[in-house]
């Protein structure tokens, strides 16, 4: 799962030895082949609400589409393989169509929080929930609502982790609270005690 191999075709390694960068990129291509995700990639996976992805339309035009669900939507079926269940949404299907014609698609997968964000490539197919019940009884998040129409599975093919670079940090509400709950806490208190001390002088 060498990224670099995958990923630099003749094209762009013209265009690297054109600007300077590939010597440093020849290097990055030798390294040793990681046999499959490793554990930081799928705790990282497993820990999204939502992704990016583009495929390819019988156009030949790439199409990228954001998908989102509760934290841990796409799952690690195994070290290789990626899946989740797809939500009914505007139904223009255009992401399924193009994976049936063309299954070779690009995920990227941001935390904007911390500035990381992992791309992968993959092979997507679509599986139909009747067809693989053990499958879907895996992928299916429990307790969000949803209407189920599919699933879609991954098998990676290559992957990387992306420069900090240029990542403008953004935060959930959920995370927001997180961050200030201790400040809140602390204002409830004082509160508190404000009040037990007006009623205080009010008994005076």
């Amino acid at each position: 799962m060498n990224f670099a191999k995958f990923a630099f075709t003749d094209s762009i390694k013209a265009l690297q030895e054109k600007y300077g960068s590939r010597d440093a990129y020849a290097n990055m291509e030798k390294r040793t082949d990681k046999d499959g995700l490793t554990e930081d990639e799928m705790a990282f996976i497993e820990s999204r609400d939502s992704f990016y992805m583009a495929s390819i339309g019988e156009n030949n035009y790439p199409y990228i589409q954001h998908r989102g669900g509760p934290a841990g939507f796409i799952k690690v079926i195994n070290n290789k393989t990626l899946g989740l269940v797809d939500f009914r949404g505007n139904k223009q299907y255009i992401s399924v169509g193009n994976i049936l014609t063309h299954p070779q698609v690009s995920l990227f997968l941001m935390d904007y929080p911390h500035q990381t964000r992992l791309k992968i490539y993959a092979d997507a197919r679509i599986v139909n929930m009747e067809d693989d019940p053990a499958l879907f009884k895996l992928l299916d998040p429990a307790g969000y609502k949803h209407s189920a129409e599919r699933m879609m599975v991954f098998d990676v093919k290559a992957f990387d982790w992306n420069c900090p670079q240029h990542i403008t940090p953004r935060y959930t509400e959920d995370e927001i609270k997180q961050a200030f709950a201790p400040q809140n806490e602390y204002v409830l208190k004082l509160e508190y005690e404000l009040e037990k001390i007006k009623k205080q002088l009010a008994d005076k």
